[in-house]
Formats: structure tokens, sequence, C-alpha cells
């Protein structure tokens, strides 16, 4: 038994389903950093009990919850408030309870990603021509912080074209140019950054892209997903001579991060815990 203050309030990553999730570790090694435990469980939650159990959660000592797939949308339709960053996705994968009394929504999964390929990878977004595979709530979550970083252009792909057309037409009204449609949306222009948020990596498959996709020099991949090997995309960007090819692990962690810091007022250490986790 160690004599650690224990943080107080109980917190959870909500989910169906959860059992892989890496968050309770990742937010143990966060309270850690400052000598302190942390009150954070994995919850599988039943597709027809989310909202009652939320509400039951922060009924009873609830202080804060983060979101996974496949409830992202209904926490924030169910938030009584919304930061700016989940307004425009229409998704949260963060609530907490706010001062008012209810629930407070947020998105913190863009600035997990651009803090994992900016800062800790050293890529460099601004003017780049990138090209994100995938229309799911994975892919909405993170367009806003990716034109935040002034590429040149944005072009979402996806297997069903209609889902990509539409989610582009959201961004119609803002200056840099997003389009969308089907996998041969990625055929043309040699692209800067390529970006997976699709699931395939989930199942050992790699997203349907044209053969004749073409990677100009220097262009950089990236998977959301994340596993002990190599995903397939990751796999196919090596082959493609790409020089730099990343999971979406350290992005799991600068996302949980972001969470740690709106919860509690301190920006923990992200290095030493994705260090950890590649190593286990």
């Amino acid at each position: 038994m160690t004599d650690d203050q224990l943080i107080s309030g109980r917190f959870a990553v909500v989910g169906n389903p959860i059992e892989h999730s890496l968050s309770p570790r990742i937010h143990a090694a966060f309270a850690r950093q400052g000598k302190r435990q942390i009150d954070y469980r994995a919850e599988r939650v039943e597709v027809d009990d989310f909202e009652s159990w939320v509400s039951a959660f922060f009924d009873t000592q609830g202080r804060g919850l983060n979101v996974t797939l496949p409830f992202k949308t209904r926490a924030f339709d169910m938030a009584d408030t919304a930061s700016d960053r989940a307004r425009l996705t229409g998704a949260a994968n963060f609530l907490t309870a706010s001062e008012e009394g209810g629930i407070h929504a947020d998105n913190t999964d863009g600035k997990g990603l651009l803090t994992d390929v900016t800062a800790n990878a050293g890529w460099t977004l601004k003017g780049a021509r990138i090209l994100v595979l995938g229309a799911g709530g994975a892919v909405k979550g993170v367009i806003p912080s990716l034109l935040d970083a002034g590429p040149a252009a944005l072009v979402v792909a996806n297997r069903t074209a209609e889902r990509a057309e539409a989610l582009a037409a959201e961004w119609a009204a803002q200056p840099i140019p997003v389009s969308g449609g089907g996998y041969a949306q990625a055929l043309g222009t040699p692209w800067n950054v390529i970006i997976n948020g699709t699931s395939t990596g989930l199942s050992d498959e790699m997203p349907a892209l044209p053969s004749e996709t073409l990677l100009a020099e220097g262009c950089c991949c990236y998977d959301m997903a994340y596993g002990k090997c190599p995903t397939p995309f990751m796999r196919w960007a090596a082959e493609q001579g790409a020089p730099d090819a990343r999971d979406g692990l350290g992005m799991l962690v600068e996302q949980a991060a972001e969470s740690f810091y709106l919860w509690l007022g301190e920006y923990p250490d992200t290095q030493p815990v994705i260090a950890d986790l590649r190593h286990q």
C-alpha cells in the first residue's frame, strides 16, 4: 500500500467495447508524476444505457469521463454546455461536472493529434496538402485542429463517397479548401501528409487506396490506430518511401494529457508515459 494522496472524485473512460483501453494506465501514470493516485476505471456500458449511466456517474461523486466509441456524439448531445471545439465537431470525448451543476463537454482528440504530429514528431502542417482517410467520428474530431495548423488544402477520402462529401461540406465556409469523396480523391496530386482515420488497422486491413496514389518527397503518414506491430497502413507507407510513419499511441496519450489538464489544472509530462507504453 502506498501513502500517495488520492485525487478527489471518480474518473473513468466509457465505451463499448472498452476492455482494450490503455486510459486507466495512462492517467495512473500522470497522477504518479505528482506522487498521487487517481480513481480512474474503464467502464463498459450497454448501448441503450449510456445517458442514464452517465447521469448516475455524475450523481455519485463522478468528476470526469473520457468517452470513446460508440458514444461520442451522444455525449455531446446530453451535455448542458460545450466548448467551441466540441461544437465544431458535434462530438465529445470528454465530460466533466461543471461548477453550475451540469455536465460540460469538450473534445481533446484534435489537440492530441496536433501535439503528437507537430511537437513529438516534428512534422510541419502549414502549407501541406493533407489527405485524411475516413469520414467517421474520429476524422470529424480532428479536422478543426488540422485546419488551424494552416494547410494548403485538406481532402477527405472515404469508402462511401457521400459521407466524405457531406463532412467536407461542413467546412465549405472557411478559407482553406476542403473537399471529399471516394478513395479516388487520393489520385492526382502528391500528398505531404496522409492520415488514416479509418478503423482498418484494428482488423489488420488497409484502406482501399488506388495503387497510383502519390506521396510527395518527405511525405509523412499517420495511423490513428495503434498496436504492438506496425499497422498495414504504416507498412504501406514505408513501402511507398515515406520517411516517417507513426501510429496513434502518441495521440492517445496527448489527448489524455489535455483531459487531465482540463480536470485538474496541471499538464503532465507525456514523454515518459509514451516511452513506457512503447516498451511494454
